[in-house]
């Protein structure tokens, strides 16, 4: 199983959009989108993980929250720098959901 946080992206929250619309106009399953959706977890998160290559640091002033649960850690965040490179960022605040990519499946096996 893949995590679906990225359903929540404009990518993801576009494909939703137009898989409803599809399913409104009779020309997909329910059934099918929900097969698509799925593929898309799968696939979202294969890429990441096998394509990103880049890494950023960053350092804040003040950790809000932190919370560990299902092996997924959130981190609230204040006063956040981000560092790449050559290119640098400020956020008052940021938001950080890290997952397991080890335990993602690869998106290699067929859905039925």
């Amino acid at each position: 199983m893949s995590y679906q946080l990225y359903r929540n992206t404009t990518l993801g929250n576009t494909l939703q959009e137009s898989l409803d619309e599809l399913i409104q106009y009779g020309q997909i399953t329910p059934q099918l989108a929900v097969r698509v959706l799925v593929q898309f977890d799968k696939s979202i998160n294969a890429a990441l993980s096998n394509r990103v290559k880049s890494r950023v640091t960053f350092k804040a002033a003040k950790l809000n929250t932190y919370r560990f649960c299902d092996n997924v850690w959130t981190l609230m965040l204040n006063d956040v720098e981000f560092r790449e490179v050559h290119e640098f960022a400020r956020v008052d605040k940021v938001k950080i959901v890290a997952c397991d990519g080890k335990n993602v499946s690869t998106g290699d096996d067929q859905i039925r």
